[in-house]
């Protein structure tokens, strides 16, 4: 099996492929490019398998490119907007994830790709998950006492997992809500909420500054919170330019 990765972003490209080696070691990584001219070439001389397209890259874009694509090549799209997922279904993508992607659903993306014999179970899937065109959430409800609180996402500093269910920190208050991180974080704005680690989802917004040890751990600085937020290094690419 080959593998072709677009990526304009060469720290993003660079921890795709070391990630995929990780969770598939039997995949070839034939060509890593970072424009959507030089994915086209690649899809139409190497052929490959499967294709991680960045949908926005400078020139052609991932769904311009994803037409050079040979029939038998399943293209998963990789972007940081939610906005492309009709186009990208609508020529039939094996995948589309969006930016900042986390382990688990990488994961999951993998899993779906060595499933090589249920590829129309897997789009009608994804089509029927689209089709509920849900909007991010911008209210949660926790639970406090014998009242339900309602909590303005742009309020949130941070979210931590706690098995079954959420810890939600805000500048004045840690609230519990009765929905296990995996769950709610699927709902939320990738744009404004980021992964930061397998438990903990930051408000981009909230974060001042990215503090990088000499070992290269990084911690988070939060405008009104005071404690200090661990970044994986499968994460840490999100702040290497801070």
């Amino acid at each position: 099996m080959k593998a072709l990765i677009a990526e304009d972003e060469i720290h993003l490209a660079e921890d795709l492929r070391r990630r995929l080696s990780l969770l598939w070691p039997e995949l070839e990584i034939a060509a890593v490019v970072h424009d959507g001219e030089a994915a086209a070439d690649a899809l139409s001389r190497i052929a490959p398998d499967i294709a991680f397209l960045d949908i926005r890259m400078p020139g052609m874009g991932g769904l311009d490119a994803a037409r050079f694509a040979p029939s038998a090549c399943r293209v998963v799209f990789v972007t940081a907007y939610g906005d492309h997922a009709v186009a990208a279904f609508e020529q039939a993508a094996a995948d589309y994830l969006l930016k900042p992607v986390s382990e688990e659903r990488l994961a999951r993306a993998v899993a779906r790709l060595k499933c090589r014999d249920a590829p129309e179970l897997l789009l009608s899937k994804l089509q029927q998950l689209l089709a509920r065109k849900e909007e991010p959430l911008r209210l949660l409800r926790a639970q406090v006492g014998q009242e339900v609180r309602l909590i303005d996402v742009g309020e949130v500093c941070y979210l931590q997992s706690l098995d079954k269910y959420t810890a939600v920190f805000t500048r004045e208050s840690e609230l519990l809500l009765r929905t296990p991180l995996r769950e709610l974080s699927t709902r939320l704005d990738p744009g404004e909420f980021w992964q930061v680690h397998r438990g903990i989802v930051v408000n981009a917004r909230q974060v001042i500054a990215a503090h990088h040890d000499p070992s290269g751990k990084i911690t988070l600085t939060l405008r009104d919170r005071p404690e200090k937020i661990a970044v994986s290094r499968s994460h840490a690419y999100l702040f290497r330019q801070m």
